[in-house]
């Protein structure tokens, strides 16, 4: 069989060295592919003034998988300071490629899994009515709208005259910015269309059916926010009704919902919100598991069957000079677990899955974040396994 070609994208800080690790896993796991290198990330937007080169959406085009590590991602002003001096006069402003890289491919399906591992010390536990201690098994999987609402990248300082005399229009905004100076204004827009909230919705439900989950969540703010949220819990309630009948909906409010993560985790399954709700649920849930370390992600456009897996934990360059990398390459690993389901290599899949939860659950090797230490340069020497030490317990178990 003819090997199948990823694109590897390491971007910046630890995203090389857990990826590296990770092919290890996928190689010692018998996944057989090409790797092609993608050039992504600072270094890019530094000396080229572009974070996403061509090239690179490119190489995503032809062979339509992608395995990414982490991005850097830094403020406006800093951003032009770091470019290169020639690039400085050409009015370049930095975009999140991993933003850009979602709406140039149509990535509009995010998946967040926040599945516990049995015998991880970071698992969320609570006092139970009898005094006791309670760890409740989570199993929650965030579907996320990934290319719309307030990542769309619609918005603006001192917004141009034909944007400001439209929101004047609107007499709320009159009443309540009309008196302020245009230039002191900022405005960024959150907008949803039916056709990509429907299909962040029916693909929520449709894994609900698939994997037998018994309810799907809008996690929104209808009662406030009443248009967009409330247009997506509106055809919640349709597409349920029509579609998905012996799925219960439910129907939290994002503040409410995390408050509840840690009161109930165990009564959620599915739960799907717009870009920036998803995202917080999705980060507080990732803590009930351990944390970002084990925060795994998948983002795909189903028409085109383009799609990229990657951790939802950041670049961390205080950790990426270190002489021995430190950081827990498990979100890393799933998210190539993730990927390979996507393609229909269960059995490695589920091969690498047993691995990690096996390694996990003996607690032999621990990453200094499973060990609760501070990420410091010298925790290896202190008894918590390197980044490599991890990927070498796990490749030891698919022996």
């Amino acid at each position: 069989m003819e090997k199948r070609t990823i694109v590897a994208m390491p971007g910046d800080g630890i995203g090389k060295a857990v990826l590296e690790e990770c092919i290890r896993v996928l190689d010692a796991a018998g996944f057989q592919a090409n790797y092609v290198n993608g050039d992504i990330g600072w270094e890019f937007w530094c000396k080229e003034g572009n974070p996403l080169p061509q090239r690179t959406i490119d190489l995503i085009t032809e062979h339509k998988i992608a395995l990414f590590g982490a991005i850097t991602s830094k403020p406006k002003d800093e951003a032009f300071n770091e470019l290169a001096p020639e690039l400085r006069e050409k009015n370049l402003v930095y975009a999140s490629p991993i933003v850009s890289l979602r709406q140039f491919f149509g990535l509009d399906i995010c998946m967040r899994p926040c599945r516990s591992f049995i015998g991880n010390p970071l698992n969320f536990i609570r006092r139970a009515a009898d005094g006791g201690i309670e760890e409740p098994k989570i199993d929650v999987v965030i579907f996320r709208q990934n290319t719309e609402g307030l990542y769309g990248g619609v918005e603006w300082s001192n917004p141009p005259k034909q944007v400001y005399d439209a929101l004047m229009t609107h007499p709320k905004f009159k009443q309540n910015f009309g008196m302020h100076p245009v230039e002191e204004i900022s405005v960024s827009t959150r907008i949803f269309s039916k056709k990509y909230t429907g299909r962040i919705l029916r693909a929520s439900f449709e894994h609900a059916r698939k994997f037998g989950y018994k309810s799907v969540t809008v996690c929104e703010k209808p009662n406030v926010i009443r248009e967009t949220s409330g247009m997506m819990y509106k055809m919640a309630q349709q597409i349920q009704k029509n579609e998905y009948p012996e799925i219960q909906l439910w129907n939290t409010n994002i503040d409410a919902q995390m408050m509840w993560l840690t009161k109930n985790p165990e009564d959620y399954g599915v739960i799907v919100a717009g870009n920036m709700f998803g995202d917080i649920a999705s980060d507080g849930f990732a803590g009930l598991i351990g944390g970002l370390g084990f925060a795994a992600s998948a983002q795909y456009n189903p028409e085109t069957g383009v799609a990229v897996f990657e951790p939802t934990h950041g670049s961390a360059p205080k950790y990426a000079d270190y002489e021995v990398s430190i950081v827990n390459p498990i979100a890393m690993i799933d998210s190539a677990i993730m990927m390979l389901e996507f393609i229909g290599e269960k059995e490695i899949a589920a091969k690498i899955r047993t691995a990690v939860a096996e390694v996990v659950s003996e607690g032999k090797v621990r990453t200094y974040d499973m060990m609760k230490m501070t990420g410091r340069a010298d925790v290896v020497t202190k008894g918590a396994a390197s980044t490599r030490q991890m990927a070498d317990a796990i490749i030891e178990k698919l022996k």
